[in-house]
C-alpha cells in the first residue's frame, strides 16, 4: 500500500475545497437568496459523477428544511420532467458544463420560469452562460494521476453543496426541534425528539418517603420501586433525595442506622430537571455530575416533584 500516494490524494482534495472557500462571494450570497425564497422545490440534476453528489446534495436540502428531490437529466427528457412544476428553483450540476442531457433541459425549465443555478468548473461553458447564477468549482488538478477521474472536481462540488444547504438552514431559522421531525429514527431522532416526560417514571412509580421515614422504610421504598434512589418529601416540596450512595456513606458514619431518620442521610437540593427538557439533556446532566438518576419537577425552583428519570430509562430508549 502507497501510503504516500494515500496522503497526497487528501491533501489534494483538501485543497480543492479550501480554494473554494476563498473564491466565494456576491453569486453564492445571489444563490442563497433564489433559494431562500423559493416558493416550490429544490430540483438537482446532473449525470455521472456530477449526478451522485447531486443526489447527495438533494437529501442533505431536503434533511434540513429544504424540500428538495433530485432529477436524472436522461429520465428528465422522456418523462420525469413531469415533476417539475412553478416555483421550484433548478442546482444544475456539470463539471465541464457541456454534459448534453442536461443542456436539452434547460429550455424547458426556461419556459416554465424556473430560475437556474449552475455549478460547474468552466464559466464560459454553455450551462454557465444558460444559468442565472454561476457556481464556480474548478480546482487546480483532480487527485487522479492522470487528472482525469473526477475527484477533486467532485469533492469541491459535494462541499459547496453543503455550504448551500447549511447556509440556507441558518437562513430559514432551522432549529434542532425542526431537524428531530425529519428524522424520527434512529438514536439522533430520539436524542432530538424524546423528551423526559416521555420516558419519567411517574404516579405511583415515584419512591417518595417523607423527612422523618425510617430507614427500614427507606430501604423498602427503594427496593420496591427498583430505581436506587427515593424522593424526599416535605407537604408536597421536594427537600432531598437519597440514592444507594447515600446509603453505603450513612453506613460508614453510622454504628446505629436503622435508628436515623431520612432527613438525617438524604442530600438536600438534589438534581432535578424540567418534564419538558429533552431527554439528551437528562443524560448530559447525569455525565456532568456522574449520578444514575435525576428528579423530575415542573416548577423552576425544582420544589414540585412530577418524576423520575433513570439512566437505564435513556439506554432502554436509545438516547445513549
Amino acid at each position: 500500500m502507497n501510503l504516500e500516494r494515500a496522503k497526497q490524494v487528501l491533501l489534494i482534495e483538501a485543497e480543492a475545497v479550501s480554494r473554494l472557500s476563498e473564491r466565494l462571494g456576491q453569486e453564492f450570497v445571489q444563490a442563497i437568496e433564489i433559494l431562500k425564497t423559493c416558493k416550490g422545490k429544490v430540483v438537482v440534476t446532473g449525470l455521472g459523477k456530477s449526478g451522485l453528489v447531486g443526489q447527495k446534495i438533494s437529501a442533505t436540502f431536503a434533511s434540513t428544511g429544504t424540500p428538495s428531490f433530485f432529477l436524472h437529466p436522461a429520465e428528465g427528457l422522456h418523462g420525469d420532467l413531469g415533476m417539475v412544476s412553478k416555483g421550484d428553483v433548478v442546482l444544475a450540476l456539470s463539471n465541464s458544463g457541456e454534459t448534453e442531457e442536461l443542456i436539452e433541459l434547460i429550455p424547458y425549465f426556461r419556459r416554465i420560469g424556473l430560475k437556474v443555478i449552475a455549478m460547474t468548473g468552466r464559466r464560459d461553458s454553455t450551462l454557465a452562460k444558460s444559468a442565472d447564477v454561476v457556481l464556480e468549482v474548478s480546482v487546480k488538478e483532480e487527485a487522479c494521476p492522470y487528472n482525469l477521474v473526477p475527484t477533486a472536481s467532485s469533492t469541491a462540488m459535494l462541499a459547496l453543496g453543503d455550504a448551500l444547504a447549511l447556509v440556507l438552514l441558518e437562513e430559514k431559522g432551522f432549529k434542532p426541534e425542526d431537524f428531530a421531525v425529519l428524522h424520527p429514527g434512529g438514536v439522533l431522532g430520539k436524542k432530538l425528539l424524546l423528551k423526559v416526560s416521555d420516558l419519567m417514571h411517574k404516579g405511583k412509580e415515584i419512591p417518595i418517603v417523607s423527612p422523618q421515614a425510617g430507614m427500614k422504610e427507606v430501604i423498602l421504598e427503594m427496593s420496591s420501586k427498583m430505581l436506587g434512589h427515593t424522593a424526599v418529601v416535605d407537604k408536597g416540596e421536594l427537600v432531598g433525595v437519597i440514592s444507594d450512595g447515600d446509603l453505603r456513606r450513612a453506613m460508614e458514619k453510622f454504628s446505629d442506622l436503622f435508628k436515623r431518620k431520612a432527613n438525617e442521610i438524604m442530600t438536600r437540593n438534589p438534581k432535578s430537571i424540567n418534564s419538558e427538557a429533552l431527554a439528551a439533556e437528562a443524560l448530559a446532566r447525569m455525565e456532568k455530575h456522574s449520578i444514575t438518576a435525576l428528579l423530575v419537577c415542573d416548577d423552576p425552583e425544582g420544589r414540585r416533584l412530577v418524576g423520575i428519570i433513570h439512566l437505564h430509562d435513556l439506554l432502554k430508549a436509545g438516547v445513549v
